[in-house]
């Protein structure tokens, strides 16, 4: 099977779960492709602090983690596993939130690390609900 074959194949029809799971995938891979094109929406939407240094690149390297991100959960979530979004729910209810709420009290992207340290718990926790309704 060709690459652009495996990319495209999924199961007919997918669970609840891997559906909002993909869907968030599709959040965070537009989240991240933004954030690389214009990493000064960090003060023009969260009101960050104006840049001192290179935290515009610092900032692209964060959109692109988070596109990647978003690009794995599309295409774990069409496989239609139960395995990844449990694996999603696990990350996004204990070190998504620990390690954004500890870097955003040290005052690096405080607004937007917080955004994503409350917002990503509670998308975890619908998946869940989700997951456990099976």
């Amino acid at each position: 099977m060709s690459l652009l074959t495996n990319l495209k194949s999924a199961p007919r029809k997918l669970p609840p779960v891997a559906i909002f799971n993909a869907v968030c995938g599709l959040f965070y891979l537009a989240n991240g492709a933004v954030i690389i094109a214009w990493p000064g929406i960090a003060q023009a939407l969260f009101f960050e602090p104006a840049f001192t240094g290179h935290e515009s690149g610092l900032l692209r390297v964060i959109g692109m983690t988070l596109a990647i991100i978003g690009w794995l959960y599309i295409f774990g979530s069409r496989s239609g596993g139960a395995q990844v979004a449990a694996a999603t729910v696990i990350d996004r209810l204990t070190i998504v939130p620990l390690v954004l709420f500890g870097v955003a009290l040290t005052g690096t992207f405080p607004h937007l690390f917080l955004l994503f340290a409350v917002l990503d718990p509670l998308l975890g926790a619908i998946a869940w609900w989700l997951l456990s309704r099976k």
